[in-house]
């Protein structure tokens, strides 16, 4: 039982010290809606601010709730992850490792929201007239957990059956 807790701690702590080390390089080094252009055409580095969810949604200076709404959606996650872990077979370690990377970019961000009351975001991808919002590690980690723990869910094998004599 504690191995799963153990690998889903260990991928959390990983995943929010990668997040908030990129966001100390990020504060230290771009100036505020700076861009720097890495691979010209598609994909810079910004200094970007956002009180709303991954990729910009509900990033409005006009309404004030985002950040108790975004502390609730945290604390429901971690319950989540909790119960699913839980729930899980003991050596179910692809799914630990995808509860892992949600709880830890769910934490990267977190910690932003109680610092500066919003997310640094500083990865900036275009192509033409296309732009993709900003989006920073945790908000990655987010994503790629997610997809992965669907993953891991829909190729599960069904519990095996218990007989009652």
């Amino acid at each position: 039982m504690r191995n799963r807790y153990a690998i889903i701690a260990a991928v959390t702590a990983l995943v929010t010290l990668i997040d908030q080390a990129t966001k100390v390089l990020v504060l230290h080094s771009i100036p505020l809606y700076t861009e720097i252009p890495v691979i010209k055409d598609f994909f810079s580095l910004v200094h970007v601010r956002n009180r709303g969810a991954a990729f910009g949604f509900l990033n409005r200076h006009d309404i004030s709730w985002q950040f108790w709404l975004f502390l609730a959606a945290t604390l429901v996650a971690i319950v989540v992850v909790i119960m699913l872990a839980k729930s899980s077979r003991a050596d179910d370690y692809p799914f630990f490792l995808s509860l892992g990377l949600i709880l830890g970019g769910a934490a990267g961000n977190l910690i932003d929201r109680i610092l500066y009351r919003e997310v640094i975001d500083f990865l900036d991808f275009y192509w033409g007239t296309y732009h993709w919002p900003a989006f920073n590690v945790a908000d990655i980690a987010i994503c790629c957990g997610a997809a992965l723990a669907l993953i891991f869910s829909l190729r599960r094998s069904p519990p095996a059956e218990k007989t009652g004599r």
